[in-house]
Order: C-alpha cells, then sequence, then structure tokens
C-alpha cells in the first residue's frame, strides 16, 4: 500500500459512489496483476465494508469465510456463529445486521476474484439480482463491488445483456494497465531510456514494476528479476497461465509463436504444429485473458478480417517467451549470466525496437492533445506486402499522419526520411487526406533540434503524468 501510484480518477469515482444519496453497484474488471485488488483496498482502507477474496472451493465453505471475515471486520461476531442456507441469505444478514447497529450508514460489499466465486456458486449471480433488487436498492446504504481478471467472464455473466445484473449497474472500471508516463513514476532514479527499457519489459502492472530495482543496471534486472528461477518474475508467465487455463501446452506453443515473430492463424499453425482447427479456439481464449490481441493495418478502408494480426499484449509474456521459454536449458545449466550474454544480450536491442513502436503509438495521442487536436482519431500501424508503417494516425479532420520509429542511432536523418517517404507511396490513401510525417526517435539529431517532426524520448515523456505519487 504505500507504494500505490496514481488511480486518482478511479479512486474518485468510487468516493463519490461511497458519498452518494443511493444504492451503488460497480464491476471493476481487468487483467490479472493490473492492480484491482490495491485499488479496492486503498478505497475501503477508512471506510466501512467487508472485502472477500474468492478462490476455487466448495461454496459452503466460501459462505462460512464470507461471515466469519464480515464477523471480524465489522465487529460483529454473531455473524461467525450464523447458520445461513446459502449466499444470498449470508449477504442478506451482512447488511441487515449492520445497518441496526449503524442506522443510516453506507456498507461496500467487495467481492474480489468473482470468477471464482460465482463458479462454484452458479445461482450467486441471481442472488446479488434478488439482494439488489428487493433490499439494496432501496434501503440506499450499499455499495456492491464485483471485481474479476477474466474479462470474458465479466463481459459475459456480469456485464453481458443475458445476465441477471444486466442494467442494475450504477458506474463500471475497467481498470487498465499503467501508460508509459505513470509507469515512469516507478523508477525516479533510472534515465528516460532505462524507464522506457523498464516499461519494454513488464509493461504498466504495478506488481511487475515494483520488482524491478533503479539502484541497479537493466541488465542486472533482467538477470535478476528475469531469468534467475527463484526470482518470482521467472515463474510469473507459467502461474499466470496455470491459474487461468486447464491445459499449458498449447496455449504455450502459440504465445511461443507470436514471440517470435509468426502473426498470422497459418504461420501459428505452421510453428505449433497445432490442429488448425484448433488454433481459433486458443487464440480466442488468449484474446479474452488479454494475453493476446488482434491488429488490422490502419487505413480508411473497413477492417479486413484476412489481413488480422496477432500481437502479445503483455510486455512480460512478450519478454518471457522470446528469450526464457526457449532457452530454459541454458538457463538452468550455465546460469542467468552467460544465458543473458549468449542468448539475450545480442538481441536485446532490437527487441527494444518493437517496445519503442509500441510506445510511440501511444504516445501519439498525447501529442496531438499537445497540438490542440480536437478531431476524432484512431491510432494504429500499417502493413502490405510492399511495405510497413510504424505509426498511423488516422484523423477524422482530413489528416493522417504517418509515423517512422527508431530505437538505435540516427546516423542520417535524411535516409531515414527518405524511408518513410518511400513507404508513403505504398500507404492506400484513399480518402485524400493531408498526409503528415513523424518521426520517433531515442534522441533527436542536432540537425532536426526545432523540426516538430521529430520526437525524442524526452518529448514523449515531458508532460504531465495523471495521478502522482501517493
Amino acid at each position: 500500500m504505500a507504494e500505490f501510484v496514481g488511480r486518482a480518477v478511479e479512486l474518485d469515482l468510487l468516493a463519490k459512489a461511497f458519498s452518494s444519496p443511493r444504492s451503488e453497484f460497480i464491476p471493476i474488471y481487468g487483467r490479472r496483476r493490473v492492480g484491482k485488488s490495491e485499488l479496492i483496498l486503498r478505497f475501503m482502507a477508512d471506510r466501512p465494508g467487508v472485502y472477500f477474496l474468492g478462490r476455487q472451493a466448495p461454496a459452503g465453505l466460501q459462505v462460512r469465510e464470507f461471515l466469519d471475515q464480515s464477523a471480524r471486520t465489522l465487529g460483529l461476531p454473531l455473524l461467525a456463529n450464523l447458520r445461513v442456507s446459502g449466499w444470498e441469505e449470508a449477504l442478506l444478514t451482512v447488511v441487515e445486521q449492520w445497518s441496526a447497529a449503524h442506522p443510516g450508514a453506507k456498507l461496500i460489499l467487495a467481492l474480489d476474484e468473482f470468477q471464482w466465486t460465482a463458479g462454484s456458486s452458479p445461482g450467486l449471480v441471481a442472488d446479488l439480482q434478488r439482494c439488489w433488487d428487493r433490499h439494496w436498492k432501496a434501503a440506499r446504504n450499499v455499495v456492491l463491488i464485483l471485481c474479476g481478471s477474466y474479462l470474458g467472464f465479466m463481459e459475459r455473466t456480469v456485464l453481458g445483456g443475458r445476465s441477471p445484473l444486466f442494467g442494475r449497474r450504477t458506474a463500471q472500471i475497467q481498470l487498465r494497465p499503467f501508460g508509459y508516463r505513470e509507469a515512469s513514476l516507478f523508477h525516479p532514479r533510472w534515465s528516460l531510456a532505462d524507464r522506457a527499457k523498464a516499461y519494454f519489459l513488464v509493461g504498466g502492472l504495478p506488481q511487475y514494476l515494483l520488482c524491478l530495482n533503479d539502484s541497479r543496471s537493466m541488465a542486472q534486472n533482467i538477470r535478476d528479476q528475469l531469468l534467475d528461477e527463484f526470482a518470482p518474475l521467472f515463474h510469473e508467465p507459467t502461474f499466470l497461465l496455470r491459474e487461468e487455463l486447464r491445459e499449458l501446452a498449447p496455449y504455450q506453443a502459440v504465445l511461443f509463436a507470436v514471440a517470435s515473430g509468426r502473426s498470422t492463424v497459418g504461420e501459428i499453425v505452421r510453428t505449433t504444429q497445432l490442429a488448425e482447427r484448433n488454433v481459433p479456439y486458443y487464440l480466442q481464449q488468449l484474446v479474452e485473458l488479454g494475453h493476446l490481441e488482434r491488429r488490422y493495418p490502419l487505413d480508411s478502408r473497413r477492417r479486413n478480417r484476412k489481413a488480422v494480426r496477432f500481437a502479445m499484449d503483455d510486455p512480460l509474456l512478450r519478454f518471457w517467451f522470446r528469450f526464457v521459454f526457449p532457452n530454459f536449458s541454458l538457463i538452468r545449466s550455465a546460469g542467468p549470466r552467460i544465458a543473458f550474454a549468449e542468448r539475450i544480450a545480442p538481441h536485446l536491442d532490437g527487441w527494444f525496437g518493437g517496445g519503442f513502436e509500441r510506445l510511440c503509438r501511444e504516445a501519439l495521442p498525447v501529442l496531438y492533445r499537445q497540438e490542440g487536436v480536437t478531431a476524432g482519431f484512431e491510432i494504429g500501424e500499417f502493413w502490405s506486402p510492399q511495405t510497413q508503417i510504424d505509426v498511423v494516425g488516422l484523423r477524422e479532420d482530413g489528416w493522417t499522419d504517418l509515423g517512422e520509429c527508431k530505437w538505435g542511432t540516427v546516423r542520417s536523418p535524411r535516409a531515414l526520411e527518405s524511408e518513410l517517404e518511400g513507404k508513403l507511396a505504398h500507404y492506400p490513401n484513399r480518402r485524400g487526406a493531408s498526409v503528415g510525417r513523424r518521426y520517433f526517435v531515442r534522441t533527436k539529431p542536432a540537425s532536426r533540434a526545432r523540426d516538430d517532426r521529430w520526437r525524442s524520448l524526452e518529448d514523449l515523456y515531458a508532460v504531465a503524468v495523471p495521478g502522482q505519487r501517493r
């Protein structure tokens, strides 16, 4: 809790819900390790409520644990010995006893990892719907939070049109990883280049960022935190997938293929040797879990499903399946230092280049705000058999930005400009938009110091960061 960073907007929303004159129902969802539980606990730190962490256990045992937790945290010892018929009676009794002891006071009920609790109690969602409709909505004294890590489950079972709870939420929070600017707050002693590298390695997940030590070099952190088999991040991808999936092998094969640069269904099938009919299912599961994303070349045309590519959305998984998974034997036999020197260091700068492209696409909306662009826009990339363009900003004001990203040293600015110019001929500008050129580099060449089309890493970080360290 002492290391809590950001989330000012989400905390403000929850605080207003607690202060409102009505009952509130707020689903919170997002991938694992994104900080959902910490957000809830921070919100509840000085407010009355019951926080219950679901798990894969029999329904009766979980109801008993919920009552025990309620008795302890609310100071209502009689709840611990209460005999109830199920979740509905347990939930209603806790709120009733709290209300009797504290008339008019609002109570928070936070059910975390809700997918596990609901999985062992198929009627729980309907129980909550009855509690809400018949009691809590009128009583105006409950803040109900349902929190889950499996996006597909939360969208179907809690938010979906066929859910008994559909239409009852008063707000919702899809908690996303920190952006590159907020992530940089975790490592103030590092240079901007190293903060960017940390973001390339572990993304914006607070728990992962806290594993990196900014008093040590990036190479030391990779060896100590990602290659040492006793370090938590070394086993994190395996634990993460094992928690969410029944069979690891096919999913690991798919993730390894994507991390190795195989991005189409055909390439993934050929690399993994999995049955072609099964691969779309594996891909869909990984997309729902937030580990993969579908990407399409961005131009003014409608998305072409045949042009879809799959990309690894999780930076830690991207690194792990690119460098750790295929080098297990060497890491264990020769150790992290030799494995890093022989198998990782020679390829790392090129791999960072891919991370830099993602960062630049994330940064373009920030630049638009700085530049006063008010039109709507889409951000992405473009590819065809003839070309690959790193950054595309498709704006609704008749303007399209095309950008080239260069993480390595730029020896000839003019050559980079000519390279992008050559690519423009292959971009399908069917709407006749004005085309802007942008160049994203780690360090801006002195000859382009006053050219606003050129943006350095320092330029991309030189903006106010929302949600300062708390």
